[in-house]
């Protein structure tokens, strides 16, 4: 027998041991030799991460989709694994030799440090694989991979020298976001911007308020941004027409005013016409050296003086600027962002903030500080160190992307690859179209090292290893000569790019690798679009002709309830394991499915998860009516052959029910999907059918009750295959508790058949219990909105019925009692005084009233509420016609107010029904 209380905590952990005992996700399954193959690679998590919401999205959708097809008979591949991620697994690393007072990675060496990496991921690094596995994730688990495996660091190797020797992979002195704490160039993902705002405003010319370093310099300590410093550059030479002998340019980072080759103005800007025309040059303050004013459309002639100082060598826009022109490129900042030899003498050595304030004050003794106001702009941050991002000039490895992405793009263009939703599409086109090169190297020791040597005079030899390296040196220089490996280790993406081949076996010949490339859907989110699906996308079609993935599902962000994003700072982090523990694996990816409407955030809250985790108490008190009344399975049992009617439109509905949620999960539509599952089980299943079969599992009629339970018991089974993909241990669970008397099961329920029907639709048994089901509802609803004592038993009346529906409602006449509470039902020939009528499709019914409910009184009450509904719908209407409001709020908020100004005018619809009601009663 079930126990009587569902308890997730007790049945998951064992149902996932039973799934891994037989292996239940292994792909190329004997059975499923000749089936069709159904493959998705996991976007493979940090190994140093925790299961967060956006991981328990993620990982959700795809198992729905891998349990769903191999239901469905496939042969299914879900390939596991984790990357290594550089920076942050060095990180934790080092903090952890740091805590434990062992000397750090620079006094160990290299090859020792790499050893603690290893040693820390053989214990630590299958945290979060473990964590997907309480989640319920389907995978194959025996095939789990890691980014710096043998088998992906072989392939890793392959294709950097393939694409070196093709000419892709080049060296180049580039800007690049260096992170000076951790002394290594990041990727744009992990920079993070954060909003600045100082507190310091002066102006010269004011005789009152002197310049006040001290004050200056205590308003950067708080912050060291948030300030617009306005300096003036001299003109080298007067130039007639221009009635100044400088020109004001203005920075929120002065320090880099040392490294400025040139300042633009506009080139329609009259105001510096002469300028331009006359070739002049300004003297660089503090410097000395003479640098051009040039014209270029970068300037902005409605921002501040129209002027920019340009800086190639310390910023993005600048660096292309500098390109178009022919500007010097002049580093003024070494890899800790302190000064270089390149900055005059005085600030050497100095902190790039310390020498901000000296520049600042400096520039101010000499005449040249024209003004400091606040500002409010975004200042770019590394997203593990914390520390500011510096736009720094050093060689890097880079990918010619440019070429690599023509071949992606026509993919997609072409309909081979298709976004859903499809308006991804255009954000992939917007970066594939003006794609950048990829920096590729990384300043760390964890990684895959760059497959690079160099000779005694610096030439490179690129190889799959060093013994090919030297006989190229060899060659080249006519003898052996000693090379010293590039330290430099690969961006942790450019791994992650060759995922859903490398997986498979790629460069070898696998069979794994032609019977699953190329897989069938990836599931991410948007913000990786570029940085991983895009990569992916470039390499997969270089190196394998094909496509890696035929559907790319975008999904969006897992919000708190108010639809803000949840952050520690903000303390609405909801813990995925947090969520588990209380509610169940099942009630949480329940709750992430039914949500995951295309487009739309998810506003997660622990009611909603509660609100499912009933659903799953619902099904589990169902199985156990079930299993108290004998339903069992009977072999054989034909669903087309039922006589009784409730039988009959059960399986009907059962038939739509299949086609629904097949259709969502086809379209990735989960939370159609999902939706049609939920109100299948509960609104038809649990609230209408088992209630229909009580008189029949109750009375006397032995073939009506045979046919009943095995109805029942084949109703469920359905059920549990239908909900298997979104709550795979409470079926699990019911599937096997289901056999204690019945036919005994051939599979478990993650290996049993997605159930496919045709015929099974009655229109004549669908119009009869449809009328049953529609007459309940609207005694029920009527009661309700008139205040009906729950406890009254009132008569029913169908005047002037057919004989038809007489023979109908005795039919029924027991449940409908029953369910709705009446004392009788007659059939007069015209309708009764003081009663509330009920049309059901062509017929009328009425619920005599006078005695039971004070119509005066009731009245009064429904036309308060409608007061109240109409004076909230007011403000909703004028919220909404506020321009200001609809341009200027949340999108959240916007669409909160919608659907709340659409609740309002359904509840005054229904009040005004019922005041209308109670005037026919009188």
């Amino acid at each position: 027998m079930l126990d009587k209380i569902y308890q997730p905590a007790e049945i998951e952990p064992r149902i996932r041991a039973e799934w891994e005992r037989v292996d239940a996700f292994k792909a190329g399954r004997p059975e499923r030799r000749n089936a069709q193959p159904y493959c998705i690679v996991i976007p493979p998590p940090n190994v140093t991460g925790s299961l967060h919401m956006g991981h328990a999205l993620n990982n959700t959708l795809q198992d729905v989709l891998c349990r769903f097809e191999r239901l469905r008979g496939k042969d299914v591949l879900w390939q596991p694994g984790t990357d290594h991620a550089g920076i942050a697994t060095q990180m934790v690393v080092e903090r952890q030799m740091m805590e434990r007072q062992e000397p750090d990675r620079r006094a160990i060496g290299r090859e020792k440090f790499i050893e603690k990496v290893w040693a820390w991921k053989e214990e630590s690094g299958s945290t979060i694989l473990n964590q997907l596995k309480r989640l319920g994730a389907s995978c194959d688990w025996s095939r789990e991979r890691f980014t710096m495996d043998e088998g992906l660091s072989k392939a890793v190797v392959k294709v950097f020298v393939a694409l070196y020797e093709a000419g892709l992979i080049y060296k180049d002195k580039r800007l690049v976001n260096w992170d000076p704490k951790f002394q290594t160039a990041i990727s744009d993902l992990e920079v993070v911007q954060v909003e600045a705002r100082g507190t310091f405003n002066w102006a010269a010319g004011d005789p009152e308020k002197p310049f006040d370093a001290e004050a200056l310099a205590k308003a950067l300590k708080h912050s060291p941004s948030g300030h617009m410093y306005h300096f003036r550059y001299p003109l080298a030479a007067k130039v007639p027409g221009y009635d100044k002998d400088y020109i004001v340019v203005a920075t929120t980072r002065p320090e880099t005013m040392l490294g400025d080759t040139g300042v633009a103005v506009h080139p329609d800007d009259a105001r510096y016409a002469p300028l331009i025309k006359a070739g002049a040059k300004v003297k660089l303050p503090l410097v000395g050296r003479e640098i051009p004013i040039i014209a270029d459309e970068y300037s902005d002639p409605e921002k501040g003086t129209g002027a920019v100082k340009i800086t190639p060598a310390h910023d993005f826009n600048d660096f292309e600027v500098g390109k178009r022109h022919g500007l010097e490129q002049v580093n003024v900042l070494d890899d800790q962002a302190q000064l270089n030899d390149n900055a005059p003498a005085a600030y050497r050595g100095l902190d790039r903030f310390v020498a901000r304030k000296r520049i600042v004050a400096d520039l101010n003794a000499l005449g040249l500080l024209e003004k400091i106001e606040p500002t409010t702009h975004t200042v770019p941050h590394g997203d593990r160190s914390s520390v500011v991002i510096e736009p720094w000039l050093t060689d890097q490895w880079y990918v010619n992307a440019a070429e690599l992405a023509k071949p992606a793009i026509a993919m997609v263009e072409t309909g081979k690859t298709v976004f859903v939703p499809k308006n991804w599409e255009k954000t992939y086109f917007e970066w594939m179209r003006n794609i950048q090169p990829w920096c590729i190297s990384r300043q760390l020791w964890w990684g895959h090292q760059i497959p690079a040597w160099y000779g005694p005079d610096g030439r490179v030899f690129v190889a799959e290893d060093e013994a090919k390296a030297q006989t190229h040196a060899t060659k080249h220089y006519g003898k052996e000569t000693t090379l010293w490996r590039d330290e430099d280790v690969l961006d942790t993406w450019f791994s992650s790019a060759l995922w859903p081949f490398s997986t498979l076996g790629w460069p070898d010949k696998t069979p794994e690798l032609s019977r699953y490339y190329p897989t069938s859907v990836l599931v991410t989110g948007f913000d990786i679009i570029f940085f991983w699906v895009a990569r992916m996308m470039m390499m997969g079609m270089h190196f394998m002709q094909e496509v890696p993935f035929r559907d790319i599902y975008i999904h969006a962000l897992v919000r708190d309830e108010k639809g803000q994003k949840m952050s520690k700072s903000k303390g609405n982090v909801m813990d995925p394991l947090g969520v588990i523990d209380t509610y169940g694996a099942d009630a949480l990816r329940f709750t992430l499915a039914a949500m995951a409407a295309q487009g739309r955030d998810i506003k997660l809250s622990t009611q909603r998860v509660e609100g499912y985790r009933n659903f799953a108490t619902k099904l589990w008190n169902a199985a156990r009516f079930a299993e108290m009344n004998e339903c069992v399975r009977r072999r054989g049992f034909d669903p087309s052959t039922v006589k009784e009617p409730v039988n009959r439109w059960i399986a009907g509905e059962t038939e739509r029910a299949v086609r629904a949620v097949t259709d969502g999960l086809e379209a990735y539509k989960f939370n159609e999907a999902a939706g049609a599952v939920y109100e299948f089980v509960w609104g038809v299943v649990c609230d209408w059918y088992l209630e229909l079969i009580k008189p029949i599992l109750a009375g006397d009629d032995e073939a009506a009750m045979i046919e009943t339970r095995a109805t029942v018991a084949w109703t469920l089974d359905q059920i549990l295959k239908l909900l298997h993909p979104f709550m795979p241990y409470i079926t699990e669970e019911l599937w096997a508790h289901a056999v204690e008397h019945g036919e005994k099961r051939e599979n478990l329920l993650a290996l049993s058949q997605w159930p496919t029907f045709s015929g099974l639709i009655d229109a004549e048994v669908d119009e009869e219990i449809g009328w049953v089901v529609r007459l309940i509802s609207e005694i029920r609803s009527v009661r309700t909105e008139m205040n009906v004592p729950v406890a009254a038993k009132l008569p029913l009346a169908l005047p002037n019925a057919s004989p038809a529906l007489r023979e109908r409602a005795r039919r029924h006449e027991e449940t409908i009692s029953r369910l709705a509470r009446l004392d009788s039902i007659t059939f007069p020939k015209a309708t009764p005084k003081g009663a509330a009528v009920i049309v059901i499709d062509d017929s009328t019914a009425a619920l005599p009233l006078g005695g039971v409910i004070d119509t005066a009184a009731e009245t009064k009450r429904l036309g308060r509420e409608i007061e109240k509904a109409e004076s909230d719908l007011g403000k909703m209407d004028a919220k909404l016609s506020n321009p200001q409001f609809v341009a200027k709020a949340k999108e959240e908020a916007v669409e909160e107010a919608r659907e709340r100004k659409a609740e309002l005018e359904g509840t005054i619809r229904r009040l005004k029904a019922a005041i209308r009601r109670l005037e026919a009663v009188g």
